[in-house]
């Protein structure tokens, strides 16, 4: 029998490596869904240490551009922020290498679909509700989850069947890929404490003030200063590169998980935060107020509803097709200042710009309409609450 396994590398798959082949006689496909947070050395390692755990075959994705097309970019255009705060880096990458997965068990014909989630978070829910909608003929298989295993269960099985790997725990977790890097440690497991400097993936380097222009295109960042990138994920991590060592980005999350408990986690996102900041800005120019006013609902659900697994369902395909409309216009460069820990959005620049000079300047002139026609809009505008006041009066008289 045939099973494909996500694999990390890490302590919780590499257990699962073992026990599926040796405890279960299942033939182990492994797969690592690579989102922007492996180099191409440390993807070479994982390989061989599923190799050395067994697996009949081992497959590598890269699905960085296709991790931006399908989720990234629509969290651009919503400007999704989890409790206005989270850039959802975690739970998004997570949905993008369930997809994959699910795939790659269809095209083996496998009779099992594993990962090594535990029982305590949000990513057991991620995984399983993908492969149930997209493969449910197939077994999940959670041996994690399943045995309820403590960590050090699962090394002193691993140092019983032979495994040489690295068993000391770091003293921080850490996820980085293409939309931040999330950092979980002693601190974040309680609800007052913060984040020391060296928990932090990049170091504080710059304390000089930098300006820098951001060039968007129909709502997706294109360039950097005079450079336009060939894809926007190169754009993404460049403008990483050149933030990050300012210490911007840097907060805790603080939010409900899908299980229905509390869950506090260290995040490093310089990118995601400028480009959503940046573009929210360009927004406010070129959109219409009931433009920004409608799509502001929607992001709010569509940021939930992904964070909670749910991108198959066939409304997020609807919001993601509106927000793409209401993108034709936002064009134009945004100019940000990076200074340590902070930045700011300075202004922005586009021949789409409704605040135009010709139709006039806020509150001291304008070149569309007349004194006259406000106290009649005014007027028109407010009858009906006059009505109702007016009716208010007369009935409380009365009584």
């Amino acid at each position: 029998m045939k099973t494909v396994l996500g694999f990390s590398g890490g302590l919780d798959t590499t257990y699962c490596a073992k026990y599926l082949s040796e405890d279960l006689g299942y033939e182990v496909h492994s797969i690592i869904v690579n989102t922007g947070g492996f180099s191409g050395e440390e993807l070479d390692a994982i390989e061989k240490h599923a190799y050395k755990l067994g697996v009949r075959s081992h497959t590598t994705i890269h699905a960085v551009e296709d991790y931006y097309a399908r989720i990234i970019k629509f969290l651009v255009f919503g400007n999704v922020l989890k409790n206005n705060t989270y850039p959802l880096s975690v739970s998004a990458e997570r949905l993008i290498q369930a997809l994959y997965i699910a795939e790659h068990a269809k095209k083996l014909e496998a009779d099992a679909v594993a990962h090594g989630s535990t029982g305590a978070g949000n990513d057991q829910v991620r995984f399983d509700m993908v492969f149930n909608i997209m493969i449910p003929a197939i077994k999940i298989i959670t041996p994690v989850r399943d045995l309820k295993l403590s960590r050090e269960e699962e090394i002193s099985y691993l140092k019983e069947k032979g495994v040489e790997m690295n068993f000391e725990k770091a003293a921080y977790s850490i996820n980085k890929g293409l939309w931040g890097t999330s950092v979980g440690g002693k601190e974040t497991l309680h609800s007052n404490g913060s984040l020391p400097e060296e928990a932090w993936p990049v170091q504080v380097t710059k304390e000089n003030p930098e300006k820098i222009k951001l060039v968007f295109k129909k709502g997706e960042l294109h360039g950097i200063d005079d450079r336009i990138f060939s894809h926007p994920t190169e754009a993404i991590q460049k403008l990483h590169s050149i933030a990050a060592p300012f210490g911007i980005g840097r907060d805790i999350h603080v939010g409900d998980t899908i299980i229905g408990i509390k869950g506090r986690v260290g995040f490093e996102a310089a990118a995601p935060l400028i480009i959503i900041k940046a573009h929210h800005a360009l927004e406010k120019h070129v959109l219409t107020k009931w433009q920004s006013n409608i799509k502001e609902q929607l992001a709010q659900f569509y940021g939930n509803w992904l964070h909670e697994g749910q991108i198959l369902d066939p409304v997020m395909k609807d919001i993601e097709n509106f927000f793409t409309s209401t993108q034709q216009h936002v064009t134009g460069e945004v100019f940000v200042e990076l200074l340590p820990y902070r930045f700011n959005v300075l202004g922005i620049s586009s021949e789409y710009d409704l605040m135009s000079a010709k139709f006039g300047s806020y509150g001291e002139m304008n070149n569309s309409w007349t004194g006259d026609d406000v106290k009649g809009f005014s007027k028109i505008f407010g009858n009906q609450t006059s009505i109702y006041y007016q009716v208010k009066s007369i009935a409380d008289a009365k009584n």
